[in-house]
């Protein structure tokens, strides 16, 4: 993977409130649900709805919703390309565990088995 320092220092500095919304979006207009993908958060962080909610208002970095979350231990099991990187080659700890989520959400949007989005 090249150098991405830029890039890993954008991510940990972006808001998880202002990603969001565009996450709702993509998964409403392929026919999914909020429900679902809090779901899909939840699994891969451990936040329960009041939790998400909080941290949502709050306006927490990337880098402060992932020091904050419990890492599904199956998390190391989402594979495959995100944005163009393999996300089990992404060196930078933060940048993997957004690109999962970032995984996990596109697997969700293009109808997915929800057992098999989770791993179970």
């Amino acid at each position: 993977m090249n150098n991405t320092t830029h890039h890993d220092e954008k991510i940990a500095t972006m808001t998880f409130a202002s990603v969001y919304p565009h996450y709702v979006l993509k998964v409403e207009k392929k026919g999914r649900t909020k429900a679902e993908l809090h779901q899909v958060i939840t699994w891969l962080t451990g936040f329960n709805e009041e939790k998400l909610q909080e941290l949502i208002a709050e306006k927490v970095t990337f880098e402060t919703f992932f020091k904050q979350a419990s890492l599904n231990a199956n998390a190391t099991l989402i594979t495959g390309v995100i944005c163009g990187y393999r996300v089990e080659e992404i060196t930078n700890k933060l940048t993997q565990q957004v690109r999962y989520l970032d995984k996990l959400v596109d697997e969700l949007a293009k109808g997915r088995k929800m057992e098999k989005i989770l791993r179970v």
